[in-house]
């Protein structure tokens, strides 16, 4: 079985998890666009919003070890594992502290008593976890990519 010949590392599943990574973040600056938030090139690697380039990284990973080792491979049950950590984590752990800095960043901003030397530190990360949706959305990105990619060029 000829599965581990990829096209940038030479392991396909590695590099159809790359490619749905850049197509979510990608696309994370057409949705900034479109929403008329400008070109927001930081966006290309950032996290956070949607679609999550996590879940889409993690699915296409595991989707192509599906179809190239067997839904019943270990390698695939082991990756589906990891994969519903990472989606767990997006929406949960990574989300609070998001809206932790959200609030951290309102404070500073607002408490006229507060230091000096925290009004001039730099502003918290806001956009570190994501919504249902987003990891939703992500996750069925990597997996079409990683399926479809799988089949293509195995």
């Amino acid at each position: 079985m000829n599965d581990s010949i990829g096209f940038l590392t030479g392991n396909l599943p590695l590099d159809l998890a790359v490619v749905a990574w850049f197509v979510a973040q990608s696309a994370k600056m057409v949705i900034n666009l479109i929403r008329g938030r400008g070109v927001a090139l930081r966006r290309i690697l950032g996290s956070g919003e949607m679609p999550s380039s996590h879940s889409a990284f993690v699915c296409a990973a595991t989707a192509s070890i599906g179809v190239l080792r067997g839904w019943h491979n270990p390698l695939f049950s082991l990756s589906a594992v990891v994969a519903l950590v990472v989606m767990y984590d997006a929406c949960n752990v990574r989300r609070a502290a998001g809206e932790q800095a959200k609030l951290l960043n309102y404070v500073v901003e607002h408490w006229e008593q507060l230091p000096q030397e925290f009004k001039e530190k730099k502003r918290l990360n806001e956009h570190l976890g994501h919504t249902l949706p987003q990891v939703l959305v992500g996750a069925l990105l990597g997996t079409a990519i990683g399926l479809g990619g799988s089949i293509l060029l195995q």
